[in-house]
């Protein structure tokens, strides 16, 4: 028995984080994609007329909360981003799955689903305590 299995796991094994990389890396790709598409809209959503006062002023009104929203929802993209590539620097440092408050390993069932997650479970249940 090699002194790993003898132990409790303290880091995946890098064939485990080359899985996780492939997973984030799929999620970042659609992120980007999203986040691109978020961007245009907000370009575009300025670019409508009509001939009608008061349907150009409703119109206009709806534009305004309309890029408002999609503003929100660029902003919150691109921190889905920013996490994504931050769990790719701790796959880079061997760190990664590791929760920040226990020091165990986050379960993969957990980071197949949130990928960026830093917390394990009870942790994250604890924070919001």
């Amino acid at each position: 028995m090699s002194n790993e299995q003898k132990h409790e796991k303290t880091r995946y094994s890098d064939e485990e984080l080359e899985e996780f990389r492939a997973i984030i890396l799929e999620k970042l790709e659609k992120a980007n994609k999203d986040y691109d598409r978020l961007r245009s809209q907000m370009t575009n959503a300025h670019d409508i007329a009509d001939t009608s006062p008061t349907f150009k002023v409703l119109e206009e009104g709806a534009n305004t909360l309309g890029k408002e929203e999609t503003g929100r929802l660029a902003q919150r993209q691109m921190q889905f981003i920013q996490k994504l590539k931050a769990a790719l620097v701790r796959i880079e440092n061997k760190t990664y799955g590791i929760c920040r408050e226990t020091g165990v390993l986050i379960p993969k069932e957990r980071l197949r689903a949130v990928p960026h997650a830093t917390l394990a479970i009870d942790a994250k249940k604890s924070e919001k305590h």
